[in-house]
């Protein structure tokens, strides 16, 4: 009896702890809603990095609801191309989030990036908190001073606004169609650049 009071000790004792490193865990996850071009992109390179979650292509910032990619294609809708990344904050500084953001794509250019044109495409960051949106505009501040880039950073800072998912054939676009045309002459080249400048935060297949 007394082994199997010990084991069943050591057995809560282990749960406890599980539990205790689960909620540990849920209080370091975070959500951020980031724009930078087509969202195939941006999903890509954040799909790619230890301590996120996910990273799901969606719509966000417009004027209708439930919005289809013909829609916001136009730039009608007032949507950006978004993808919204849920991260653990205790792997993935935000900071360090922000800098990957700033690093994938060119925040000087006023809804474009590249050949891709349109308020679709616009720079933006939906934060949920204050200290995300302080964290934000830091970041801005800094990329800036750092003379990075050439010109001076337009990326919208807003309020989180309703999330609207892509459809299904969006998801993991790079990951399931690395070899198409756009991957390999946009997609490719981003998460190389991005890799060079942060290899040690990249998932180890």
């Amino acid at each position: 009896m007394d082994l199997v009071k010990r084991k069943a000790k050591q057995l809560g004792t282990l749960m406890v702890f599980g539990l205790f490193m689960t909620q540990m865990n849920a209080q370091t996850m975070e959500t951020i809603t980031l724009g930078g071009g087509c969202f195939w992109c941006i999903e890509a390179v954040f799909q790619s990095l230890q301590g996120v979650e996910s990273a799901t292509s969606g719509y966000m910032g417009g004027h209708i609801k439930n919005p289809a990619y013909r829609e916001v294609c136009t730039g009608r809708t007032g949507h950006a191309e978004v993808v919204q990344v849920a991260f653990d904050s205790e792997i993935l500084p935000f900071e360090t989030l922000l800098d990957v953001f700033f690093t994938a794509h060119d925040p000087t250019t006023p809804n474009r990036q590249g050949a891709d044109v349109g308020t679709q495409y616009r720079s933006c960051i939906f934060f949920q908190t204050e200290e995300q949106k302080t964290q934000a505009l830091e970041a801005i501040a800094r990329w800036n001073a750092s003379g990075h880039w050439s010109g001076p950073i337009v990326t919208e800072v807003a309020p989180e606004q309703a999330f609207y998912p892509a459809e299904d054939y969006h998801q993991q676009y790079y990951e399931l169609n690395g070899e198409a045309p756009y991957c390999r002459a946009v997609i490719a080249p981003k998460m190389k650049k991005v890799h060079e400048a942060f290899a040690p935060l990249f998932k180890v297949n």
